[in-house]
């Protein structure tokens, strides 16, 4: 049995309380940041906190696919939302890293991008984004056809990119950075075998389908 459908009148608010609550910890974390309410290094505990929610609405994102032809949950229409919550966290656990972190020191901002390899895995998942980002659009997905389905397919490489660079932001990887990499790689696995598994699922119904008996004629 699936979940009761949302009615259609509550789709909008519900996708603009999805953004409200999803930027709620980059808010609430800056606060106490801000109040001096942050242990340790404040500076990193938020940066940490903000790739790390980045690296979660991705993988949520690549969620809303197998939910749905495996459990028969349609959330598509949060997709964007989810996306774009990346997107957003991706922007600021970079800005906070340039901002905060390094003080825009440029020349020690490029030569972190250039020569700490994690970093450069990130900044490259975060100019990957970039378009996606743009073309989150009603007006976008026609103007593309075809092309939008191929471009936003890089949401895969981009959240392996994600997880390979959390592994290498610690000095330890350890069950954190063991799970989230794990979910990506069962996700792109999934988009891989997405294909038969759809082909095989429609041959059966239609087998079935065949097969049925016909019901008694009325009278």
């Amino acid at each position: 049995m699936g979940l009761p459908a949302l009615p259609r009148r509550y789709h909008p608010a519900s996708i603009w309380l999805l953004y409200a609550v999803g930027l709620f910890p980059a808010a609430w974390t800056f606060y106490l940041g801000a109040t001096g309410q942050l242990t340790g290094n404040p500076v990193k505990v938020f940066e940490h906190l903000l790739g790390e929610w980045a690296l979660r609405f991705l993988i949520l994102t690549l969620m809303i696919s197998p939910l749905r032809d495996l459990a028969g949950i349609n959330w598509l229409r949060y997709r964007r939302a989810l996306g774009l919550l990346a997107f957003w966290y991706v922007v600021l656990h970079f800005s906070a890293n340039m901002i905060l972190d390094k003080r825009l020191a440029f020349d020690v901002i490029v030569e972190d991008i250039t020569k700490r390899w994690f970093i450069t895995i990130g900044m490259a998942a975060l100019v990957m984004l970039i378009p996606l980002a743009l073309t989150s659009n009603a007006w976008s997905i026609r103007r593309l056809g075809s092309r939008w389905t191929l471009l936003h397919r890089l949401i895969y490489p981009i959240a392996a990119l994600g997880a390979l660079h959390f592994c290498l932001s610690v000095k330890v990887i350890g069950p954190e950075q063991l799970v989230y990499a794990g979910l990506v790689i069962l996700l792109i696995g999934w988009r891989l075998v997405r294909p038969r598994y759809m082909a095989w699922r429609r041959s059966r119904r239609s087998v079935n389908t065949g097969l049925a008996p016909a019901g008694p004629r009325p009278k």
